[in-house]
């Protein structure tokens, strides 16, 4: 995945849908459907309420889905309009899933289930998938950890038997901690402490999501990788890649039921594992204003990062929230970008956000300032054109665009076999709902323009509002002449 009054604009005439109901209509056939129009009366102009958004109907995806007797969730989607087969298994494990104090345990495991298996030797996993023709990779999120093959048709078993041999028996020894341990503290300096605005996200976090799991970043904290034990490793293991805690999801050219039997061959001898305690999480909204800022050396121009606590990915307004943040920021007509870039030019580029998680979620709006624009200036925009859409709404032309962008969006995103079985995955383990593939579209053409007004007067709340500002250096003053 990834919206009080309304308006209806006719020229630039705008009447407020309360106005609107006090009149005498009555429903009249159009080539367009069933719109409403006012009864001819004299001295009066005939005003159309705009018919109600429809998207193109999108080819369904056909599944089948099941749960091996270990609590495996099987998702099979058959596809033979290619000689490719993508895998993909999806584990309900993340950072948040972490102690404070291992943070990072979750993306160790990420680069750890690369290392090899009891019958996989270490580091040939790679190099097996590769000289089969195909390429793999993995990712940490705070909800989740997955790895994907995309392979040949024909190399089906060879996926299967790599992902049911890190599910059952993963190589976590001495050997391969001490050498991931070196690969993610060089990750963490090159992609966070030596980049600009590299800690962002995790200032950001520690800052809005304070006192919860969600507090800390994937990467986590090196200081607590060096300090964990084997053991430590291992019990997390143990504890979360188990198939009870896991979806696997195979998209392509194969033959259902072989492919059932396969599945249930390399899966089902996998023991079920103990039930999994999820973490509870539980935010608390500021009174005031929250502010901090965060002064590095390597940054390069002011930056102003404004957030709010949202809403979790699941919840019915996130699809509002995504259309709004699509309103605010996304291309040139967008409103931050001709306030704060075109019209005012304060701005080098600006994006907003929602960033929904499973148990929480937040929208953020950040700027990066143009050479001599102050903080607080980018700060004044940013609040005025926020404020400006609780208080106004969004025109049509906005509303339908966002719409048009969503739609765009879907229709392009599940072209390949890997999205395919990656958002089959999702859908099932974060909704419930594995068929919303074929239907999640309608979720946001059923968002209202008002909805967008309204999302934006619950959530983007004055007083609520956390700023994380990055300062760029002051330049050193000139020596003073002779």
């Amino acid at each position: 995945m990834f919206p009080t009054k309304l308006a209806v604009a006719f020229g630039t005439l705008v009447l407020p849908l309360s106005v609107l109901a006090q009149l005498d209509t009555k429903i009249v056939k159009t080539p367009n459907g069933e719109v409403p129009q006012l009864k001819e009366a004299p001295h009066q102009t005939a005003l159309l309420i705009p018919p109600p958004p429809v998207h193109i109907a999108l080819k369904p995806i056909n599944f089948v889905e099941y749960d091996l007797a270990n609590g495996l969730h099987v998702i099979l989607h058959e596809n033979h309009a290619a000689p490719v087969i993508a895998t993909y298994v999806l584990y309900h494990v993340g950072s948040k899933n972490e102690r404070a104090d291992r943070t990072g345990f979750a993306h160790f495991f990420e680069h750890l289930m690369f290392e090899g298996s009891d019958n996989i030797p270490r580091g040939k996993i790679d190099k097996y998938v590769s000289g089969a023709g195909g390429n793999l990779n993995a990712s940490t999120s705070f909800d989740q950890t997955d790895y994907f093959f995309n392979l040949p048709s024909n190399q089906l078993k060879l996926a299967l038997w790599i992902e049911s041999e890190r599910m059952m028996h993963a190589k976590v020894d001495e050997t391969g901690v001490e050498t991931q341990r070196k690969v993610v503290k060089e990750e963490k300096r090159m992609r966070y402490d030596n980049q600009p605005y590299g800690s962002l996200f995790e200032e950001l976090a520690q800052l809005v999501f304070a006192g919860t799991p969600y507090a800390w970043v994937p990467i986590g904290s090196v200081q607590y990788i060096d300090q964990a034990k084997i053991e430590e490793f291992r019990d997390f293991y143990k504890t979360n890649y188990l198939p009870n805690n896991a979806v696997l999801a195979i998209a392509g050219d194969f033959d259902l039921e072989a492919t059932k039997k396969l599945v249930e061959e390399y899966f089902g001898p996998i023991p079920k594992g103990p039930e999994i305690t999820r973490p509870k999480v539980d935010l608390v909204e500021p009174t005031a204003p929250v502010k901090h800022d965060v002064v590095k050396e390597n940054t390069p121009l002011n930056a102003t990062m404004h957030a709010w606590h949202a809403v979790p990915e699941t919840h019915p307004d996130a699809y509002a929230l995504e259309l709004l943040g699509n309103i605010l920021s996304t291309g040139r007509s967008s409103r931050l970008y001709k306030r704060l870039v075109e019209k005012e030019q304060a701005a080098l580029n600006v994006e907003a956000f929602p960033f929904l998680l499973e148990k929480a979620g937040m929208l953020g709006v950040f700027a990066t300032g143009q050479q001599g624009v102050t903080l607080d200036q980018l700060d004044t925009l940013i609040d005025e054109e926020v404020e400006k859409v609780k208080a106004e709404g969004v025109s049509e032309e906005e509303y339908r665009k966002a719409l048009n962008q969503q739609e765009a969006e879907f229709a392009g995103s599940f072209g390949t076999m890997h999205v395919r079985a990656q958002n089959l995955a999702r859908y099932h383990m974060f909704y419930g709902d594995t068929n919303l593939i074929n239907t999640e579209l309608d979720r946001y053409f059923a968002v209202k323009r008002e909805d967008l007004q309204r999302v934006a007067q619950t959530y983007l709340k004055k007083d609520s509002v956390y700023v994380l500002r990055y300062p760029a250096p002051t330049a050193p003053a000139a020596p003073a002449a002779k």
